[in-house]
């Protein structure tokens, strides 16, 4: 399918999609007149993007994760690395969480100050 078909079955702009191929998420064939042309699985390929995108993942950590990937949700199945990556983003999250909880401390405590 080309890349207009693909995006309008996955609801994914074209824009999106070819910078998807310009990290090696996606991949396409390029015809002679230098269409793209997408491959069934790529809607499922997009769909895992999309979600794993929502997880909190960098395109560089999808890019470590996707081979690990089955189905749209997607299903992580156990491959080299993919532990050491999803541990690595859930301490980056606690850490911004972390930082978060004292920014609101710090602001909660100069709006006490502001009620007197």
């Amino acid at each position: 399918m080309k890349i207009g078909e693909l995006s309008r079955r996955s609801g994914v702009s074209q824009r999106r999609l070819r910078y998807y191929e310009q990290q090696g998420l996606l991949t396409s064939e390029r015809a002679p007149s230098g269409y793209r042309y997408y491959r069934e699985e790529a809607l499922t390929v997009v769909a895992q993007i999309r979600n794993l995108l929502a997880a909190g993942l960098n395109t560089e950590m999808i890019r470590t994760v996707l081979p690990c990937a089955r189905g749209e949700l997607p299903v992580l199945e156990p491959c080299p690395d993919l532990v050491a990556t999803l541990r690595t983003q859930l301490a980056a999250i606690d850490d911004r969480l972390t930082c978060l909880q004292q920014t609101r401390t710090a602001l909660a405590t100069y709006l006490v100050a502001t009620d007197r």
